[in-house]
């Protein structure tokens, strides 16, 4: 039986599903599966991709249901004891799952992320850390952790009505309500392709406002007056303190576009900071 099973959701995503794979199959540890689910691709490339895979992966089809249906499809299908997804225009560091089995060391109520590395419109590394608190106002995690099969079942899975990118956001959210402990490995073993409509115009992003309002409904309790005094004792809290009380005292639509505003103005920030990376990389 393998130690790890490593799912990757695929729907049209044959430009960097090899990639994705090989990063997945290169991984130095021999108990190991590949999960490909195909979550109802359309494109002929993309065919053709899923056809050219090794023999050792695993693939699994389905009728498009969105990323949060082919995430719990391929933890339905793991027979590891610990699950590792990774979508399929990203990659992982070979190292990265053995590394995380040796820090979670047989624990089921802890979950193990990386640094992430983001690369394609921008570079940078982002340095992650788990804050249950703040998650309740922004996500602070990138999905790609590794996760023991029966927490994931015990938190309930990824919820498949969450279609617009927020199903991660949920999840870490039912993660923190758990007392899952998030472990970290702090380097950036885990490689998020980056583009310029995704993190800035994209749906997610432009519904961010209405999101989180559909969340706080989902974990009222969550968002009650004890989470908020919580906030206030920590360390730079007034940024969440503020963006939390915004919420509630704007309506809906202003509320988003502010949103909006941040994320644009965050997108600005890394995206100089990268250029200014690589200008002074070139210049050494």
């Amino acid at each position: 039986m393998p130690d790890v099973s490593i799912i990757i959701p695929c729907y049209n995503g044959h430009a960097f599903l090899a990639q994705a794979v090989e990063s997945a199959l290169r991984q130095d540890l021999e108990a190991k599966e590949v999960i490909v689910i195909d979550d109802g691709s359309t494109a002929p490339e993309t065919a053709e991709a899923l056809a050219r895979l090794p023999e050792e992966v695993t693939v699994i089809r389905q009728e498009n249901r969105g990323v949060a249906a082919a995430r719990n499809r391929g933890f339905e299908a793991a027979r590891g004891r610990y699950v590792l997804p990774l979508d399929c225009d990203d990659w992982i560091e070979p190292d990265y799952t053995r590394r995380a089995l040796e820090l979670i060391a047989g624990r089921e109520d802890a979950f193990v992320y990386s640094w992430l590395a983001a690369f394609g419109e921008y570079e940078a590394v982002l340095r992650k850390r788990w804050d249950p608190f703040g998650q309740l106002i922004a996500n602070r995690l990138a999905y790609c952790m590794l996760i023991p099969k029966a927490l994931w079942r015990r938190v309930g899975g990824y919820d498949e009505t969450m279609q617009l990118g927020c199903e991660d956001w949920d999840f870490n959210i039912r993660l923190g309500l758990a007392g899952a402990e998030g472990l970290c490995l702090a380097e950036p073993l885990f490689h998020y392709r980056v583009s310029g409509d995704g993190l800035m115009l994209s749906t997610t992003q432009r519904r961010f406002g209405a999101e989180w309002r559909r969340i706080q409904k989902k974990h009222p309790d969550a968002y009650g007056w004890a989470p908020f005094r919580q906030l206030y004792r920590l360390p730079r809290a007034w940024p969440r303190l503020a963006f939390y009380g915004a919420h509630h005292v704007l309506p809906g639509p202003l509320f988003t576009l502010m949103c909006m505003g941040l994320y644009r103005a965050r997108w600005r920030r890394r995206v100089l900071r990268s250029n200014r990376s690589r200008r002074t990389s070139r210049t050494r």
